[in-house]
């Protein structure tokens, strides 16, 4: 009996280390899983990152080359004024008159120089600003679905696409419980930048639509927008005189409607933000003699 026992003893001990073996080997298992899961975001917001500061670089390289053209075209007035005037003045020949106005030509031009540096200024601000509310926007959304969500720089602008189905039930202008979420996060990224402004523009696909006061895709597209602006007001406390609300209807497509998923990617709720105007504007004003 005794070596029956024993033995008995010995396959139950080797079947119960065996079954914790296994537990513990799929929990690690999970665990890689997750960490592979984790990884591919981080990289996946890394490739995106990348693009942008590619698409930025691009950007200023054109910018800088329109500056160098205007520079290198301001030192060629500058050095052929100069000739003229100490011509002239050589010559006795010059009348103060003339002076003075050659005088004036070289000031405009030294005014000229400084409006280009001013002008370099704010675009490398701008490009850095924008660089860092992307970061933002994206580190404050997280590893969010690319179809569901995407931010992007195009021309010195940032857009923000949001896909309807995130946003709002089917062919209504309710937004869901999701889209507060989403929204609340980036309410709070545009509430700590005061001096941003922008516009929420709602985007549908070709597809007729009329549904109780809603005749057209004019109207659920305008009054999507319009939802999303007074939700940023009046929940997340963003200022009003900053935000404007606009609706495209089915006329500003980034997809071909030809497909389900080109129609799904047409609609959306775009949030654009605006650039400083006003301050490129003032650098366009003349110069207060």
């Amino acid at each position: 009996m005794k070596p029956r026992f024993l033995l008995f003893t010995a396959i139950a001990s080797t079947v119960f280390f065996s079954c914790v073996s296994s537990k513990k080997y799929q929990s690690l298992e999970n665990q890689l899983k997750e960490a592979n899961t984790s990884i591919a975001g981080v990289q996946s917001d890394l490739r995106n990152c990348r693009d942008e500061k590619a698409e930025l670089e691009r950007q200023r390289a054109a910018n800088e080359a329109k500056i160098s053209a205007l520079t290198e075209q301001n030192t060629f007035l500058k050095e052929n004024n100069n000739q003229a005037l100490k011509q002239l003045q050589d010559l006795s020949v010059i009348s103060s008159q003339q002076a003075e106005s050659i005088k004036k030509s070289m000031d405009n031009i030294g005014a000229k120089d400084s409006y280009i540096q001013n002008l370099q200024q704010q675009m490398a601000r701008k490009d850095s600003l924008n660089m860092a509310l992307v970061m933002n926007l994206k580190g404050a959304i997280g590893n969010m679905a690319d179809e569901d969500i995407n931010i992007k720089v195009d021309k010195g602008v940032v857009f923000i696409d949001i896909s309807d189905k995130l946003l709002f039930k089917s062919g209504s202008y309710d937004v869901t419980d999701r889209a507060k979420e989403v929204l609340g996060k980036v309410a709070l990224v545009l509430k700590n930048q005061p001096d941003i402004e922008f516009m929420v523009e709602g985007h549908t696909d070709n597809v007729p639509f009329s549904k109780g006061v809603l005749v057209d895709n004019w109207d659920l597209s305008t009054k999507r927008a319009t939802t999303v602006v007074r939700l940023l007001q009046k929940q997340y406390g963003l200022d009003p005189a900053k935000m404007a609300a606009a609706g495209r209807s089915e006329y500003h497509p980034v997809s071909s409607n030809d497909t389900n998923e080109g129609k799904s990617a047409n609609r959306r709720t775009r949030i654009v933000i605006l650039p400083q105007l006003d301050q490129f504007f003032k650098l366009l004003e003349p110069a207060k003699s």
